[in-house]
């Protein structure tokens, strides 16, 4: 069920944007705001402001904006009905449920909320096992043996399921809960040669509860603690209405607030490799629970930080057969680092043999990034053989290929010319070469075709066609950030400045498509008689809109007061002529536009059949002729249109 528009409206009347974000960091004050190291990544001068005035955050340094409710969708990785709840539980305020109408809807969210009770209920079971005799002289031996203290089992809810077919079964049905919920939840098995006749599926084993970025229990782990090889060491949860596996990251709950600090995740491959790493003081570590690689594991990594540290068991074969992983990473727009443990060793059997201290080291000293790390790999096999050689450097080729920003790829791609002691050149051909094969657009490596006969008789715009997307930009920005921060002022007693404005570009389609969304729903607020002023943007479910409209809104756009008090130095503010500075903005934009008509019809030129050019071209000269009227109005003084 979704939470009612009451709620919602109850939430953002009582949280308080100081109150929040102090929960997370500690905040002080410098003039009007508030300022703190930025919770979201690394730095040493405070850059992240809070404005209680107009209850906004904003980073300078990061970028990140918004109210209190973005704040907390950033901070705690979920979505806005998650972060309602949060902040509502907070406040102590009910929460009221909207019933959907459609009856399948209905069934599907309780069949959802129904998993979430039995498999935490289930969590809370396999606890407090650990207090029994059996728990404690099996489970709770092995946890420590390892080394787990109470606080890291406790930390991560670690659990034993009793050696018993049904002891979890009986104990649901006590508590009320249906057969057919515990076995859409995984906890419960149904005989093959006995219909009807159920059993537990997790029995005498150590239990590893893996929760979502709510930290609810979505699913279990379990490792037999026997030397039974009948039975597999590990058995998994089954894919749920409320788990897929290629979604999750073991530890993402646990780990996501030191992964923002630090900046980087650590990925390993097992439950006790992130619980070992958590011990030995690193805690922004995740595993992929053992299986390979996926896209929406990689985009949940991304939602925390852009950098990756890939941590290898001393196995080459192993390491080979995982190196598919790091393309996908690679594709997926992170920077990628690895560390190799000795052979023999793994982070969990490592963190334990050698301490803390020396482990923490080890990591940091270690850490190569993937170039590196895949030439070193592929040395040893080929160092007297020029064919596997060539194969190698085709495979470390391919990799680069896969990084979708070219300054990034030109970077590795200089540096791995460099350590293959071969021609850049010869690299950037075969780069170019997988690019293409890739599908992917090479940026750079390609020389411009000579100009034809037709672009050497018109005038060709100095501007460079590239740059003029960013020119459109800044100008759709600028209008925007005026109607957002000035649209309610007055420009004469019958009008406001959003009418005048809004009459101004009534013929323009803006191209950026945030600035037209923010448009449209300014438009459908006035049509209901509503005149918008900033916070009802930050209203609207919408995270590209609040994150443009609060970086306007937090723009520094007036001269400091002190200028004026310190120094006696007055300068001309924009709302000292707020129609004028429109009306110019208005102009600049309608050049930009024009600029980027004429260029295209220019491209139209060079394709159109003979017929067409005398047309084309008197098409060019009436859009030129536009523009230089329109260029040299700019270049005048412009009156006030009060």
């Amino acid at each position: 069920m979704a939470i009612s528009d009451q709620t919602t409206d109850k939430v953002r009347d009582r949280v308080d944007i100081e109150d929040v974000v102090n929960d997370y960091v500690t905040l002080k004050k410098k003039g009007q705001n508030l300022w703190a190291c930025c919770p979201f990544h690394q730095e040493k001068t405070p850059s992240f402001s809070v404005s209680p005035a107009k209850q906004i955050y904003k980073c300078f340094g990061c970028g990140k904006a918004g109210d209190p409710i973005q704040f907390i969708m950033d901070i705690e990785g979920i979505g806005f009905i998650e972060a309602i709840r949060h902040l509502a539980t907070k406040y102590g305020i009910e929460i009221e449920e909207e019933t959907p109408k459609d009856p399948e809807a209905i069934q599907a969210y309780n069949e959802k909320e129904s998993l979430f009770i039995a498999l935490n209920f289930a969590r809370e079971f396999f606890q407090t096992n650990l207090s029994s005799e059996e728990g404690q002289s099996i489970g709770l031996s092995y946890f420590k043996e390892r080394g787990f203290s109470p606080a890291i089992i406790e930390k991560f809810q670690l659990g034993y399921a009793m050696d018993s077919w049904d002891q979890l079964l009986l104990q649901a049905k006590k508590s009320g809960f249906e057969t057919d919920i515990l076995l859409k939840a995984g906890l419960i098995l149904e005989r093959e040669n006995n219909p009807g006749n159920f059993y537990d599926r997790f029995r005498g084993r150590v239990v590893f509860p893996i929760h979502n970025l709510s930290g609810k229990a979505i699913a279990f782990g379990a490792r037999i603690l026997t030397q039974d090889k009948k039975q597999p060491k590990y058995i998994n949860s089954p894919e749920t209405a409320i788990y897929h596996k290629s979604d999750v990251l073991y530890g993402v709950y646990q780990a996501k607030q030191a992964i923002r600090q630090e900046d980087n995740c650590y990925l390993v491959e097992g439950y006790t490799d992130v619980i070992s790493m958590h011990l030995a003081g690193i805690e922004n570590v995740v595993a992929s629970s053992g299986t390979s690689l996926t896209e929406n594991q990689i985009k949940l990594i991304k939602r925390f930080t852009n950098q990756v540290t890939v941590l290898y068991d001393g196995d080459d074969a192993g390491i080979k057969a995982s190196l598919r992983g790091i393309d996908m990473l690679l594709e997926g727009g992170l920077n990628v680092k690895t560390v190799v443990f000795p052979e023999g060793e793994d982070p969990d059997s490592f963190a334990r043999k050698s301490g803390k201290a020396a482990f923490q080291q080890f990591i940091k000293n270690e850490a190569k990034d993937f170039i590196q790390f895949k030439i070193a790999l592929f040395a040893r096999d080929t160092a007297n053989d020029p064919i596997k050689k060539a194969e190698a450097i085709r495979q470390v080729v391919g990799s680069i290929a896969k990084i979708p920003d070219p300054i990034v790829r030109s970077v590795y791609a200089k540096e791995s010319a460099n350590l293959l002691s071969m021609e850049e050149e010869i690299l950037l051909t075969e780069l170019n070469r997988q690019i293409l094969k890739n599908h992917q657009k090479p940026s750079g490596q390609f020389q411009r075709e000579t100009p034809t006969p037709l672009e050497e008789v018109l005038p060709v715009d100095k501007e460079k066609e590239e740059n003029l997307p960013t020119k459109t930009l800044k100008e759709e920005r600028e209008l925007i950030r005026i109607l957002i921060n000035y649209g309610f002022e007055k420009v004469s007693d019958e009008m406001h400045l959003c009418e005048y404005l809004l009459e101004e570009i009534k013929e323009l389609q803006f191209e950026t498509p945030v600035y037209q969304k923010i448009l449209v729903h300014y438009k459908k607020a006035l049509m209901q008689k509503i005149l918008p002023k900033f916070d009802h943007f930050l209203k609207i479910q919408d995270a590209e809109i609040k994150q443009a409209v609060v970086d306007m809104i937090a723009e520094g756009r007036e001269i400091s007061l002190n200028w004026e008090s310190r120094h006696q130095i007055f300068t001309r503010k924009e709302t000292d002529d707020l129609s004028g500075t429109t009306y110019r903005t208005s102009l600049r934009l309608k050049s930009a536009y024009l600029k980027k008509m004429r260029l295209e019809v220019m491209e139209k030129i060079k394709d159109a059949p003979e017929s067409e050019v005398e047309e084309l071209l008197q098409i060019h000269m009436e859009i030129t002729q536009m523009k230089n009227k329109i260029d040299q109005e700019l270049g005048n003084v412009i009156p006030s249109k009060n």
